[in-house]
């Protein structure tokens, strides 16, 4: 009895692989594109797991992983080069997040800050928002629309910011007509974040007491 069950189940491997190469060949007859050649290779999941659409697979999400990294420090050398801050405009930035935001030497350095609490995300997103929103051409904000819901809003990227669940479903309603406000709602979602969660404890911080420290014992600036 257990023999005849294992001829049998290798007589189920033999048709199913039949099976598989003559798919394989019809569709490869018919010059189907290779991302079709691929689920078809799938069909023979039972006894194939060493297929090509595996290795495709992984040579794809390699170059994914590649460019994500890439990306990454592109954008962290863009925030070093931010303008340094002067001891007076650095001790403002206390008075309100308001402030701060609005000083671009305080962005960077806030960002910097971020950086270390594994939520410069935050910074980027709302930045590209300000991005977007001074742009006009129709063209040109619908690439960027795209581009920004990839890098943050996307449950698959990497960057993604932390929303709930009604701001995306109106994120989901503006991505049919993309406009330059589309992400206006949570743009301001994630400023109110930052001000009420990270603002506070960059402003009790070891980096903000050292930074205005290293500033009053720079040397002042003589004109010439």
């Amino acid at each position: 009895m257990a023999s005849e069950r294992v001829e049998m189940r290798k007589r189920q491997m033999q048709v199913h692989q039949e099976a598989a190469a003559s798919v394989l060949q019809t569709q490869h007859g018919m010059g189907n594109t290779p991302s079709n050649a691929s689920n078809a290779c799938c069909f023979c999941w039972c006894c194939c797991c060493s297929c090509s659409c595996l290795t495709v697979r992984a040579e794809e999400d390699e170059r994914i992983k590649k460019n994500t990294y890439e990306r990454r420090a592109e954008e962290l050398a863009n925030c070093d080069d931010s303008p340094k801050p002067i001891l007076e405009d650095a001790m403002t930035w206390t008075m309100s997040f308001e402030r701060l935001m609005k000083s671009s030497a305080g962005r960077g350095c806030f960002r910097q800050f971020l950086r270390t609490e594994f939520s410069e995300e935050n910074m980027m997103f709302w930045l590209a928002c300000e991005e977007l929103k001074k742009e006009t051409n129709k063209t040109v904000v619908e690439e960027k629309v795209r581009q920004i819901y990839e890098d943050f809003i996307s449950i698959l990227s990497p960057k993604e910011v932390s929303l709930d669940s009604r701001v995306r479903d109106v994120i989901n309603k503006n991505m049919l007509e993309p406009t330059s406000h589309t992400f206006e709602d949570a743009q301001h979602q994630i400023y109110t974040l930052m001000q009420r969660d990270s603002y506070p404890r960059y402003m009790n911080s070891t980096a903000y007491a050292d930074l205005l420290q290293d500033l009053a014992e720079q040397p002042p600036v003589t004109e010439p």
